[in-house]
Order: structure tokens, then C-alpha cells, then sequence
């Protein structure tokens, strides 16, 4: 038995612990073993924990669930990835309230180059149809991850779309990886798992209760560079992953529809209150994410990165290994430079052309 496995999903289980809490108390104690084992007067002394939370810890009763879990995961191939592990989406490590703990099966890497979400209405129109078959196709030639949520009208086609054009696809679900949830979708669902894979957040026999789908939104917006919504009406899931990607300081994009439709409303007004950019096409989506440019940026970056000072040189090296933004903060503390000098050498990088900034005070190359 994985010892540290068993505390890692007891600590997602703890009564009145959140994923953001959960990660403070791995950091003041070291480790989710440490968290289970520390008495309730030194947890007490952790910031935002109470006499109640103290008590679920100690009880420990949730760890005879944790080792049940196990048990299914080894019998059904299913990889369970904590937080701290190396596999662990970049993308959603960087997200405060990012899952603690998330279980996979699949074949492709969840840390891709490019990722983009693509959601929508579950009453998708004969024209929301057209436009996600026609954009993934487009994107074919990034070889971009695709990420939905397997639910009915735009997600399917689009999890459809990606396998017609072979690219990757991942379906987030706000159930456990014992069911497929709608059934009408495991034919692809099994597809997908040569393709890409299937994400979640929820342990084996968890039903998909509707207050698991915001959950699940989060991680869509959380895997991925972008958010594109295809269509939907004024409110729907799909205008909370977008919030949600927009919260993340992700891009949101949108297909506008017509004004008087109503499964074009949510997008219309995405674009009206500059949320979302306006996109018709998959090269617009490509030139708005700068996936075109990307191309050529090899050989000019190698140009711009000779004889550059130790610090700047550091930071370049530092994003080149992310392969994703970073914030500014995360960079100071693992160059150990003070956050003032950062922010000189950030100035000057992003002057040179070498660098890129993000909403968020986030950098790329």
C-alpha cells in the first residue's frame, strides 16, 4: 500500500478543508502524512484553522475511504496526480483553487504546448455545430489539446471534432472514473482515451450532482491557454468557465451570433463587455493567441538571447522550462532575486522583445 497516496486522498476528504486550505496546511507542515499526524494545539496555531477543522484532522476517519480508493484505483489503471507531483498540470498548479488532487486515465500529457477549451450550450444550433466542427479542423495544423466537459450539444462536437482531425482531447467530468456521464457518450468517451483522456477531480461513486459542475468548470478553464465559448444563452455553464478563465487571467474568446438569438446571447455579451474576444475563425483564434508567430520565434529569440546579463538570462531560461506564464512573484522566489530587481530586468526583457506580459502582472517568452 502507498502510505503517502492514502494521506494525499484523506486530505481531500477532510470535512470543511478546501484545496486552498489543504495546500496552507502542506505548507506548514510539510507533507499531507505531516498534516494527519501534527496535534490539534499546533494546528490550531496554522492561520484560518478552527477548533472544528482541528477536530475533523485528528479524528482521521477519512483514511479507511482513502485506502478504499486505492484498492479501485490499482484494480481499474486509474493515475491519481497530486499537486505536488511532477505530471501535474502546469497550467492548473497555477491556480489557487486548483484541485488538490485530480484522477486520470487517458494517453496524452496534460501539460501540452497549446491547450484550448472549447464549451458551449447543451442546445447547440445547426450553425454552434458548423463552428466547432470547423475551428478544431482549422487548429489541426497547431496540434493543440482540446478540453471539454463530454456533455451534450458543444462539448460532444467538439471532443468529436478533435478526434475527426486527430488531435488530443481531454473531457473533464464532475463524477468519479467508475461511470460515464451522459451514457450516450461512452462510445467516444472510450475514443478519447487513445486520444487524450478523462479528468476529474471526484472519487470512484461519486454521482454527477449538479453542484459538481461548477467544480469541474474550473478545471477546464484551469488546463488551458484559452477559453473559447462557442455558443450560449445569458447564463449557462459555459459563461461560468469563461468567468472562471477570466478570473484566472486565461484568454476568453467568443463566437458572436446573431442578436436575436437566443443560444448567441451569452457570447454577444461576452464580447460586449470586453471579456472575450471576437473570433469567426480558426486563424482567428490562432492570431489572437499568437500560435502563428510561435512558428518563427525560434530562431529571433536565439538572436535576442546572446549576451544577455546572468539575471535576464536566468528569467529567460526559467520561462523556457515553464513553457507556460509565470507570475511575477513565483519568479523572484525561485531566482531569488528581490521583487524590485525582477521587475527592472522584466522591463528591459519585455523592451528587447523577449518577453511578453500577461494581465496579472503574469511573463512569457
Amino acid at each position: 500500500m502507498d502510505n503517502e497516496l492514502q494521506y494525499n486522498i484523506g486530505l481531500t476528504l477532510i470535512p470543511f478543508v478546501g484545496d486552498i486550505t489543504a495546500k496552507n496546511l502542506i505548507a506548514y507542515c510539510g507533507s499531507s502524512e505531516a498534516v494527519f499526524k501534527e496535534t490539534k494545539e499546533n494546528l490550531l496555531m496554522i492561520p484560518g484553522i478552527g477548533e472544528i477543522t482541528a477536530d475533523a484532522i485528528t479524528r482521521q476517519q477519512v483514511l479507511d475511504r482513502a485506502l478504499e480508493e486505492i484498492k479501485i484505483i490499482e484494480k481499474e489503471g486509474i493515475k491519481p496526480i497530486f499537486y505536488t507531483d511532477k505530471d501535474y498540470p502546469i497550467r492548473l498548479k497555477q491556480c489557487d483553487d486548483g484541485p488538490l488532487m485530480i484522477y486520470y486515465r487517458g494517453s496524452s500529457p496534460l501539460s501540452a504546448d497549446r491547450v484550448i477549451a472549447i464549451v458551449g450550450t447543451r442546445h447547440a444550433t445547426a450553425y454552434g455545430k458548423r463552428m466547432t466542427a470547423e475551428i478544431v479542423e482549422g487548429l489541426k495544423e497547431t496540434g493543440a489539446l482540446i478540453v471539454s466537459g463530454l456533455a451534450f450539444g458543444i462539448d460532444i462536437c467538439a471532443h468529436r471534432s478533435a478526434l475527426d482531425a486527430g488531435l488530443n482531447t481531454i473531457a473533464v467530468v464532475a463524477h468519479g472514473q467508475d461511470i460515464i456521464y451522459p451514457a450516450e457518450h461512452t462510445n467516444v468517451a472510450n475514443r478519447m482515451l487513445q486520444s487524450g483522456g478523462i479528468v476529474t477531480e471526484f472519487l470512484s461513486n461519486t454521482p454527477p450532482n449538479r453542484e459538481n459542475f461548477p467544480k469541474r468548470n474550473r478545471i477546464i478553464a484551469g488546463l488551458s491557454d484559452a477559453t473559447l465559448v462557442i455558443e450560449s444563452k445569458e447564463k449557462g455553464g459555459a459563461l461560468i468557465t469563461a468567468d472562471i478563465a477570466f478570473s484566472y487571467s486565461r484568454e476568453v474568446i467568443a463566437c458572436p451570433g446573431k442578436a436575436d438569438d437566443i443560444y448567441s446571447r451569452g457570447c454577444n455579451n461576452l464580447i460586449q463587455r470586453n471579456k472575450a474576444a471576437l473570433v469567426q475563425s480558426a486563424e482567428d483564434v490562432i492570431n489572437h493567441l499568437g500560435w502563428k508567430e510561435e512558428k518563427n520565434k525560434h530562431n529571433r529569440q536565439t538572436e535576442l538571447f546572446q549576451n544577455l546579463p546572468p539575471e535576464e538570462a536566468a528569467i529567460v531560461e526559467t520561462l523556457k522550462a515553464s513553457g507556460v506564464p509565470m507570475y511575477i512573484d513565483d519568479l523572484a522566489l525561485k531566482l531569488n532575486i528581490t521583487p524590485g530587481n525582477i521587475s527592472a530586468h522584466l522591463l528591459s526583457l519585455e523592451f528587447s522583445g523577449i518577453l511578453v506580459s500577461h494581465p496579472g502582472k503574469m511573463y512569457s517568452l
